[in-house]
């Protein structure tokens, strides 16, 4: 795979990480060690957890790491001293030229994990970063600040994953991701993490575990949620890509339970208590193990406001959505429930649907590319449409056809059709341009078109915007599930007559994408994997589509950008 540095990049990179490496191959080859680090490593290693970086703004950043400052003080345990923590950030991967540097005492009470927002730093630049504790220096990581305000860069390059399931496979989409160098951050669309005990949702149709997860139990309790993402964080291909770039996230439902909504969850019933207390354990883990604003802030809050926007230049801003903390309650009977076309019935709530459609309309000073965060899909996918001119009439009568055709997921904005259409409609009243959905969760590569009416396209109406959906890093595909891939052709070649907006469409390969953004257009290139079981498993290009700026619509292109 050839790749190239960004056309943007004002400062080169350097790979800190060597591929599949872990914390002590990144100390060795960043900075070197303490001249106590050796005996300590003898007894534990106390950034076991690796360095990782988010929310690039001009001039902030976030870095985050987890120390272990005893051996008995691992994750979860609520044992461990407070212990201080000392950073430094530089322009130089040596630490010749140190620019910012800094304490912070950690302890039990947020698991021993650091996050800070540091400040006073360059647009458009590359840092380097690292932690010392315990006679211990971290691993070396790279980040690059957002570019200024007015800036205009000449491209944006992000990798783009989603459903990485630590039993289903290796993280090798991860891998390959850190292997490259032209990367300005990495959106995580969601499933950072799964919530099920050993043996639940494994790999193919015997969800068989590659590695089982810890806790051997189901997440729910603070020490199983904190455990489980400090299992996640050994992962030395997870580590590699944290410690090449910043990370942009946002979760989707494992990172608490399966399907869950404002007030519940399917995968949670009254043996596990109260359901609510149980999403602020999740919230608040994940507040604490990623590197990520909540609430606006680095410090540790409620762990609630998720949605929140990022900006590069006048060239892009990205909106990160939350769709689960604030949704209704999935339909029960989607394919004779009215219910999904209900405007009382949302998957954003009213305030983050104003803050969206806000995100769309800026005024004159907008970024040129709106890129949406999505973590569950916005384009129909859908049978027997009707025209809406003749939904209407017959809901009158009967209350009983959904406003876009029979859907075959209403986990999906499919199951919210007021909030879609609302979102949709605000883009077109307002003649929107270049507008990108950027989506994960249904574990497969999609390229769409979205129509405002999908009985009539492409005949008849235009398309507000387009989205990009990539696929999982392992989580199971539907040859997976079905054990049958000579059915998956037909269920694609079926979904893709039924949908005319759809363009590409790939059900049965895992993997990594890269979104890259210029003036003229945005690119979204599917690149596909081997078998999850291989750990040193290789990636091929499978697809890639562009949305031309102005035309609101995919088309397919021969080559990745990485290739030309």
């Amino acid at each position: 795979m050839t790749t190239q540095t960004p056309t943007s990049t004002t400062l080169a990179r350097r790979t800190v990480l060597a591929a599949g490496g872990a914390g002590s191959a990144a100390i060795a080859a960043g900075a070197g060690t303490l001249p106590t680090a050796q005996a300590a490593r003898a007894r534990h290693d106390v950034f076991a957890h690796g360095v990782a970086s988010g929310d690039p703004l001009p001039r902030r950043v976030l870095i985050w790491t987890r120390v272990t400052p005893t051996r008995a003080a691992t994750p979860g345990s609520g044992r461990g001293p407070r212990v201080g923590v000392r950073w430094e950030v530089a322009t130089d991967h040596r630490f010749r030229d140190v620019v910012r540097r800094g304490r912070f005492v950690t302890s039990a009470a947020r698991d021993h994990t650091v996050k800070l927002d540091v400040s006073g730093l360059q647009p458009e630049t590359t840092y380097y970063y690292r932690f010392i504790a315990r006679g211990q220096r971290s691993p070396v990581g790279t980040t690059r600040t957002a570019p200024a305000k007015r800036a205009t860069p000449a491209n944006l390059r992000f990798g783009v994953v989603s459903c990485a399931n630590l039993q289903a496979g290796w993280f090798s989409a991860y891998r390959l991701l850190a292997e490259r160098d032209d990367l300005h951050a990495v959106l995580h669309l969601g499933d950072y993490l799964y919530e099920y005990a050993p043996g639940q949702y494994g790999m193919g149709q015997d969800n068989v575990d590659i590695r089982p997860h810890d806790p051997a139990r189901e997440m729910v309790s603070l020490e199983d949620y904190r455990r489980r993402h400090g299992q996640y964080k050994t992962d030395p291909d997870l580590q590699a890509l944290h410690a090449k770039y910043a990370w942009i996230v946002t979760w989707d439902d494992h990172e608490v339970t399966n399907d869950q909504w404002k007030k519940n969850a399917e995968n949670h019933d009254d043996t596990e208590g109260n359901y609510l207390k149980r999403r602020a354990r999740a919230h608040r883990a994940y507040d604490e193990w990623m590197p990520v604003r909540m609430d606006g802030t680095a410090s540790l809050g409620d762990g609630a406001r998720l949605y929140r926007r990022l900006r590069f230049g006048d060239l892009a801003e990205i909106s990160m959505l939350d769709l689960r903390t604030y949704r209704s309650k999935q339909v029960e009977t989607p394919l004779v429930d009215s219910e999904i076309n209900d405007p009382s019935r949302s998957i954003t709530g009213n305030r983050q649907l104003e803050w969206l459609k806000d995100s769309l309309t800026r005024g004159n000073h907008a970024p040129q590319w709106k890129v949406i965060g999505n973590p569950v899909m916005i384009a129909p996918v859908t049978f027997a449409d009707l025209p809406n001119r003749l939904v209407d009439p017959v809901n009158d009568v009967t209350g009983l056809l959904p406003q876009d055709g029979l859907p075959y997921n209403v986990d999906q904005w499919d199951g919210y059709t007021a909030d879609r259409r609302e979102v949709l409609g605000h883009i077109d009243d307002h003649q929107v341009k270049d507008v990108v959905f950027v989506t994960g969760d249904i574990h497969s590569g999609w390229a769409c078109d979205l129509p405002l009416d999908t009985s009539a396209y492409p005949v008849l109406g235009d398309s507000m915007g387009v989205e990009f959906v990539c696929s999982s890093v392992t989580s199971n595909n539907l040859k997976d599930i079905t054990g049958q891939p000579a059915l998956t052709p037909v269920v694609e070649a079926t979904i893709m007559a039924n949908n005319r907006h759809i363009k590409y469409l790939n059900f049965d390969d895992h993997g990594f994408s890269v979104l890259d953004i210029t003036a003229e257009r945005t690119q979204m290139d599917w690149f596909i994997i081997g078998s999850r079981d291989d750990k040193q498993t290789t990636a091929t290009h499978d697809a890639s589509f562009q949305t031309l700026a102005g035309t609101g619509t995919v088309q397919r292109v021969a080559t990745p950008v990485g290739d030309r």
